[in-house]
């Protein structure tokens, strides 16, 4: 007897069944193909950012080694060398725990900002330290104690810069000084006396007159900024 031959809507039924195999098989090895080509883009884009941090690293090597031979030759007094190695072992510690930071905040009295701050400032980074600086991290038009606050929050050290200006603004207790106790707050702090003594500073902040710091007295800003490079930045 001839096998029977199957009804077209059995008939129908194997095509689709067919065609759903198919189907199913052909997004396989879709997803074969796919899964393949992103782990090769995957694996570039692991190759390329390892590259570029590679290319990345040695760029700031190299441009610090040439900032760190721009430096002037400096000397230290005993407290100098002793308060900065201080310092120089807590900002490689503050490094290795976040080295997304900014290197220095600088504090400084706002009559000061276009003058000595500014000075400072740019022998700072000539030297190859990052520094958070107002007149340059603050836009127009956003809240200059909130750009503060997040300046202090981003930076390892405090440098406070204390001129008679400053210890002016300490006493009227304007913005200087909330910058001034968020920083002896956190134990990171370089003073640096310009113009005028620890004495001087001793009335108005004993807190931060008590810290061993920095003087330009018979020296210049440029070297004393040379000697906070070389503690935060010695590489």
């Amino acid at each position: 007897m001839p096998p029977r031959m199957p009804s077209k809507s059995q008939l129908q039924s194997q095509m689709r069944a067919a065609r759903r195999k198919a189907e199913s098989q052909w997004k396989a090895e879709v997803r074969k193909v796919e899964q393949k080509a992103q782990r090769e883009v995957d694996a570039y884009n692991r190759k390329a950012k390892a590259q570029f941090e590679r290319n990345v690293k040695t760029w700031e090597r190299d441009t610090n080694r040439k900032l760190r031979a721009q430096r002037p030759q400096v000397t230290y007094t005993i407290t100098e060398r002793r308060y900065l190695t201080d310092v120089q072992e807590e900002a490689a510690q503050q490094a290795v725990k976040r080295p997304d930071l900014r290197d220095v905040f600088l504090c400084h009295a706002w009559d000061d900002r276009a003058g000595d701050a500014k000075t400072l400032h740019d022998f700072l980074e000539s030297f190859g330290v990052d520094v958070w600086f107002s007149e340059k991290d603050v836009s127009l038009g956003v809240s200059l104690v909130r750009e503060i606050d997040r300046g202090l929050k981003i930076s390892r050290m405090g440098v406070v810069l204390v001129t008679p200006e400053m210890l002016q603004s300490l006493s009227a207790q304007g913005i200087a000084d909330k910058e001034l106790s968020a920083l002896l707050a956190t134990d990171r702090v370089i003073p640096v006396v310009h113009r005028t003594s620890f004495d001087a500073l001793r009335d108005e902040s004993p807190l931060l007159a008590s810290r061993s710091g920095l003087s330009t007295e018979g020296t210049t800003l440029e070297d004393v900024a040379a000697k906070i490079a070389n503690a935060v930045r010695p590489e």
